[in-house]
């Protein structure tokens, strides 16, 4: 069980990007998340008619270490660590560290 998943609100807590929150897209296996609206790059691209591209500059979202964001904590308004817990039922959940609240219903 991943601490971030698909679909986290997540703030950057190093590089250019410091402070900045997004929606994590995706969660690679090599380590890293690609998070909607930060770590943006410019890429030169060529045209390709039999494609349908057209060439240019385009902005494209680059992934970012998964040690570099943490969990926005909603009620808190700030970043917190991650832990798991296993309820009564028998169900393994993720609940912020500072509080203990449960962040998977």
């Amino acid at each position: 069980m991943s601490k971030i998943r698909k679909g986290d609100e997540v703030i950057l807590t190093t590089g250019k990007d410091k402070g900045k929150r997004g929606t994590v897209l995706r969660v690679l296996d090599t380590g890293h998340v690609l998070v909607e609206g930060v770590n943006k790059v410019k890429k030169h691209t060529r045209p390709n008619p039999m494609k349908g591209i057209n060439g240019g500059i385009m902005d494209k979202e680059m992934p970012i270490d998964i040690s570099n964001v943490a969990l926005f904590n909603d009620s808190a308004q700030k970043a917190d660590r991650v832990g798991f817990k296993i309820l009564e039922d028998g169900r393994k959940v993720r609940v912020f560290k500072s509080s203990g609240e449960v962040i998977d219903a």
